[in-house]
């Protein structure tokens, strides 16, 4: 028997390999399926079962087409019903493979289709549980996702506290737990860094699963301090339900190369999103107009999902040269099917063509550090989520958080210069650009972000809404 998790950071997701005597199953892969077709035949293994814990909404699951490439059989728990062909198990039924067993444990309360399975190894003994979004490291699933007229969200809590203490809770304390999402995910509100941890372990460190916690204190904090979730995970958890297209035929579009003077008719023509994915010190230095960016080496695809409100918007990318297949696959893997081609040399071939560029005003954190000391009372935007902010912040800064910018948008003043900042610079560079993007030329965005400010020197007063 082998258990592999393989963890994807920028969506905190973990996929799960397991395999014996021949036989494998992988539990909730990711859109792009190669890594998995590849790793089976290198293990010379056959792929017998795809199970999917639930139909996830933070990312577009790749069960239909690992399922179509390796005749493997698609597997959800009670309640699921797909417009494709799968196998609903029933609670308990157990699945071979090779010489192990998957036992399915129908633990309803995140979705109500959401499920466990308990790895038994060749022995029988119970070795580890892929809970899902039924139980993280340090918390659980929220709740509120599959809140429907006929069962509220402490409907859903309460179920799910059922769910804990009936078949997970009362498995043996040395069961590995092995989770769907680890901290940086909307699935859940305070969730460990690590990526799996014994069950006896969480029965000590997790608040949710506290011996002496009542139904009412677990419905209670498991609902109190839950941020609305991203727009895109309703369609995601469609798609999950429903099907989608191939992600073979979405990259061989999506990586359609166009010179610059292709790319610029066509962006005229059909009014697709310009996205740029470099670095944000990168953008800072030149940019084709219009376009803002969110770079592909940070959290991509879940700010993709928070910030560009239409699945199905058409995309344009700017990359840096090797780089647009893999932003195409990212943008698939939240379900943003649709990008039309990308700018064959990148940027540097928009600039030799001498094609109109525009520019970010970025200042180092020293030079935003000597500028407020000269005038404390120059603006500055906040752009970190509310709670970063409530932990510290400078002084008089105002909050406007990234996740909620179309709302925020309205309390700048076009005609005030403003300095933004995020806690490394990530954020605050795709805030600035959407806003320069909208017309917004009196920004200045500051490099490296709050920590680095509140380290480069004297003068910088912080200010805490924590007590």
């Amino acid at each position: 028997m082998k258990v592999e998790q393989i963890y994807t950071g920028c969506l905190a997701q973990g996929a799960y390999f397991i395999q014996s005597e021949g036989e494998a199953v992988v539990i909730d892969p990711l859109r792009e399926i190669a890594p998995y077709v590849k790793k089976a035949e290198k293990e010379n293994v056959k792929i017998k079962y795809v199970l999917e814990t639930h139909f996830h909404a933070d990312f577009v699951s790749g069960h239909i087409d690992l399922a179509n490439a390796t005749g493997a059989a698609i597997v959800f728990g009670p309640n699921a019903n797909t417009s494709f062909k799968a196998y609903i198990a029933k609670d308990g039924e157990e699945l071979k493979v090779g010489k192990i067993t998957i036992k399915v444990l129908h633990t309803p309360g995140h979705t109500m289709e959401s499920t466990t399975y308990l790895l038994l190894d060749e022995n029988g003994k119970e070795y580890a549980i892929f809970s899902g979004d039924t139980l993280f490291i340090g918390d659980v699933g929220r709740p509120d996702l599959a809140a429907k007229s006929s069962f509220t969200v402490e409907d859903l809590a309460g179920t799910l506290y059922d769910s804990l203490r009936n078949k997970i809770m009362t498995l043996p304390d040395d069961v590995i737990v092995y989770p769907a999402h680890g901290a940086g995910s909307s699935c859940g509100k305070n969730m460990s860094k690590e990526t799996y941890d014994t069950l006896g372990n969480q029965k000590k460190m997790n608040y949710a699963l506290r011996a002496d916690m009542s139904k009412a204190e677990f419905i209670r904090e498991v609902t109190n301090g839950l941020l609305p979730p991203p727009l895109y995970f309703p369609l995601n958890a469609k798609m999950n339900r429903e099907g989608y297209d191939s992600i073979t035929e979405v990259i061989k579009k999506g990586t359609r190369a166009l010179n610059p003077a292709e790319f610029e008719l066509l962006a005229n023509e059909s009014g697709a999103l310009l996205l740029d994915v470099r670095s944000p010190a990168s953008f800072a230095k030149g940019f084709v107009p219009n376009s803002i960016n969110i770079g592909i080496d940070g959290s991509f695809a879940p700010w993709v999902g928070a910030l560009i409100p239409d699945i199905k918007q058409q995309i344009l990318l700017i990359t840096d040269e090797g780089r647009e297949e893999e932003a195409v696959i990212r943008l698939a893997r939240v379900g943003y099917d649709n990008a039309l081609g990308y700018l064959r040399g990148g940027f540097n071939a928009w600039k030799a063509a001498g094609k109109e560029v525009d520019y970010v005003q970025s200042v180092s954190v020293q030079a935003f550090v000597d500028a407020y000391n000269a005038n404390p009372t120059i603006p500055v935007l906040d752009v970190r989520k509310t709670g970063e902010y409530e932990a510290g912040h400078i002084t008089d800064a105002q909050n406007l958080p990234l996740d909620f910018i179309n709302e925020g948008m309205a309390q700048i003043d076009k005609n005030k210069t403003y300095y933004v900042h995020c806690a490394g610079g990530y954020r605050s560079m795709i805030y600035t650009s959407i806003l320069k993007s909208r017309g917004y030329e009196n920004l200045i965005n500051v490099e490296n972000g709050f920590k680095a400010i509140t380290t480069a020197g004297p003068g910088i007063k912080v200010s805490s809404l924590v007590q």
